[in-house]
């Protein structure tokens, strides 16, 4: 059962020396988010995902600033376990440092929210060290940048070894106190696990990550389209909302809803 009050960044980031593996889901609004907290779940994600699963594009770019702290403001009113983390929207975080701490810390003012997470490593080393001293907590991202989905052609698994080792170790160097790692091979995340001090939060890399994250819509089998191999489907809600619905309709046609218990006397 979740605890009656909200895990901490340091709580969090401290799981992975006590060998606490670590459940994390996306959230969009306050009654999604309310019922994944209530599962006593570590981690809930704000992600920009929203840009595909909520707003119906084909990738994360298009979803701005603003439309992340709306949803945002609605899943921070929602939780009192878990630690609530909030995507950084391309390109909020590449203006340079000053803006990246303006845009991050509308994120926290603006929500109940915790901590922003933003992709990349090597390459943004020097913007997660500027917010950590700014006092705003950073997950870092590596492997797949979704955001980078022009540049490298698709959504792709991410082998270059060295690369993602450094990106990784650029990531915790500079502060971040958690790190997704994003379709990477299942070894390369496994000797990153081993190699870095703070979390590790895998999706589509493998069993040996510190914890595990998946978008809420692919978990409850309520996602359109595409659904990428490492996704397990725990529901059918798609079959389940669609039967619902039809029952609902052919009832309304034929007169049998609403009945006279169903009404006001």
């Amino acid at each position: 059962m979740p605890s009656s009050r909200r895990i901490t960044v340091p709580e969090f980031s401290s799981m992975k020396v006590e060998g606490h593996r670590i459940s994390m889901l996306t959230a969009y609004d306050y009654t999604m988010a309310q019922l994944v907290d209530s599962s006593g779940i570590e981690g809930i994600l704000v992600g920009d995902s929203m840009s595909m699963v909520v707003q119906g594009h084909e990738t994360t770019l298009p979803v701005t600033l603003d439309e992340i702290i709306y949803h945002a403001e609605m899943v921070g009113r929602a939780v009192e376990h878990a630690l609530v983390i909030v995507d950084m929207p391309f390109p909020s975080y590449h203006l340079g440092n000053h803006k990246a701490i303006e845009n991050a810390g509308r994120i926290l003012k603006q929500t109940r929210c915790q901590a922003v997470k933003l992709e990349g490593g090597t390459d943004q080393a020097e913007t997660i060290a500027a917010l950590v001293a700014a006092g705003i907590p950073v997950m870092a991202h590596c492997g797949l940048r979704p955001q980078n989905v022009h540049q490298l052609g698709g959504y792709r698994v991410q082998r270059n070894r060295e690369q993602l080792i450094a990106d990784a170790t650029a990531a915790e160097q500079a502060g971040a106190f958690a790190m997704v790692l994003e379709c990477i091979p299942n070894e390369v995340a496994r000797v990153i696990t081993e190699k870095v001090s703070i979390p590790t939060i895998g999706i589509g890399a493998g069993p040996h990550c510190d914890g595990q994250v998946l978008v809420l819509n692919d978990l409850l089998g309520i996602t359109s389209g595409y659904i990428p191999k490492f996704v397990k489907a725990y529901a059918d809600l798609k079959s389940d909302i669609s039967r619902a619905v039809t029952q609902y309709r052919d009832e309304v046609r034929e007169g049998q809803f609403p009945e006279k218990s169903d009404g006001y006397q």
